[in-house]
């Protein structure tokens, strides 16, 4: 299985990035696609997650209202669109492709929000 995310992306406060995931080697329908976030010097922090099957979203607390996770399954691409951005949303955006028994992580992107 493998996932490729999109290139990294710097942004002013207040606008939006959308990141991308294609996944290749496995069933799109038969995965969630999670994305995680790691802001430097932090932990990892789960922002949610869609089913691409029947485009069912969960999203942490945190992010309800400002982030939209979207799956295109002609494509096998999940997406994550972040807006209003201000600076504590730089960090590595990661998607993690999640089947019954075994994860699979992208190389991640790194979003940097500087004016």
């Amino acid at each position: 299985v493998q996932l490729v995310q999109s290139r990294a992306e710097l942004r002013n406060p207040g606008a939006s990035v959308k990141v991308s995931c294609k996944i290749s080697g496995y069933k799109f329908t038969n995965l969630y696609i999670n994305w995680v976030r790691q802001g430097p010097g932090q932990g990892l922090e789960w922002m949610g997650r869609i089913d691409p099957e029947d485009g069912g979203t969960k999203y942490a607390q945190k992010f309800q209202g400002r982030v939209t996770f979207t799956a295109d399954t002609t494509t096998s691409t999940g997406y994550v669109e972040l807006t209003s951005l201000r600076s504590e949303d730089t960090a590595v955006y990661y998607c993690l492709a999640r089947n019954d028994v075994k994860d699979f992580w992208g190389q991640g992107t790194q979003v940097t929000v500087s004016s």
